[in-house]
């Protein structure tokens, strides 16, 4: 029994040794557009699913952790990670559900990463949020003899691994830590898992702007929110699929390539016309010549 016991914690403590291997789908396959015929439970709860596809929320690394490999629908050819869409929606709805229960001085949100300040900033800017950017003042949580020591009742880290200064104060201090996870990150001391690209500013962008707008309706915050865009920084585009675009792409080439064909030959036609021509205007000027030279000499 001990010995059972102890092959389990090695197992959960040791990332997936089976990195290199295809993720086999448990589930349906997520497609772009969702159908009226579908069930409920098949379609996004926070926005359409092609927000998702347009910031690649759903895109992972090619590390999967054993506490993330039940998020994971399959891996790219590439070996990236690819999240299950709808899950990547439920979750984030879970977490945005558990922080409107508190008030906007009641926690703090850190965000250590670089593609997610602006976000992070914009939605501390609607919500009254304390926010931590860039560096996280180690022991702010569990110091009291630090000039800049806070209480706080909840805490919300973009990235356990970036962020686990402020996950180890939280967890010191014994408040409910909501997290983002990405693939390669460990889930242990996340009471609150929120799953999918941590990495992007476009991932990043779209999940504090659905907190922002979801947080600003419960709490009666009366200010104007800004677009997707703003959040993440640049236009959204809606990705051709790669097969669809290769497809495009060779009969462009094709098309192109039958109108250079088509040009070459008219050019050939043209040049083989003037030689013709060239010819019957010399064959005519030498025989002009002779019957000049018969008629001189007849005379």
């Amino acid at each position: 029994m001990v010995a059972k016991k102890t092959e389990t914690v090695k197992e959960d403590a040791v990332v997936d040794d089976t990195l290199k291997e295809e993720v086999k789908p448990d589930k349906k396959e997520i497609t772009p557009s969702v159908s009226d015929g579908e069930k409920k439970e098949d379609q996004t709860i926070l926005t359409p699913l092609e927000d998702y596809i347009k910031t690649a929320s759903y895109l992972g690394t090619k590390v999967i952790t054993p506490s993330m490999r039940k998020y994971v629908y399959r891996r790219r050819l590439d070996g990236l990670a690819i999240l299950n869409t709808l899950l990547v929606d439920k979750k984030l709805a879970e977490g945005i559900d558990f922080i409107k229960q508190y008030k906007p001085d009641e926690w703090t949100l850190v965000c250590k990463r670089e593609a997610g300040w602006r976000a992070a900033k914009m939605f501390a800017e609607l919500t009254g949020v304390r926010v931590f950017t860039k560096k996280y003042p180690s022991g702010v949580l569990t110091n009291t003899m630090l000039d800049n020591f806070i209480e706080t009742k909840m805490i919300l880290i973009s990235d356990p691994w970036l962020d686990k200064n402020a996950l180890a104060d939280a967890k010191n201090v014994r408040v409910p830590v909501v997290g983002i996870c990405d693939t390669n990150n460990h889930t242990a001391d996340i009471d609150v898992v929120m799953i999918g690209n941590n990495k992007s500013n476009k991932s990043m962008g779209l999940f504090f702007w659905l907190m922002a707008r979801e947080y600003m309706k419960a709490h009666g915050i009366d200010k104007p929110l800004p677009t997707l865009e703003d959040f993440v920084g640049e236009e959204l585009i809606l990705e051709e699929p790669k097969k669809k675009r290769l497809a495009r792409e060779k009969k462009e080439r094709d098309l192109k390539s039958g109108e250079s064909a088509i040009e070459d030959k008219m050019k050939t036609l043209l040049e083989r016309a003037d030689d013709e021509v060239k010819e019957e205007m010399a064959a005519k000027t030498e025989e002009s010549v002779s019957v000049g030279a018969a008629v001189e000499q007849g005379v």
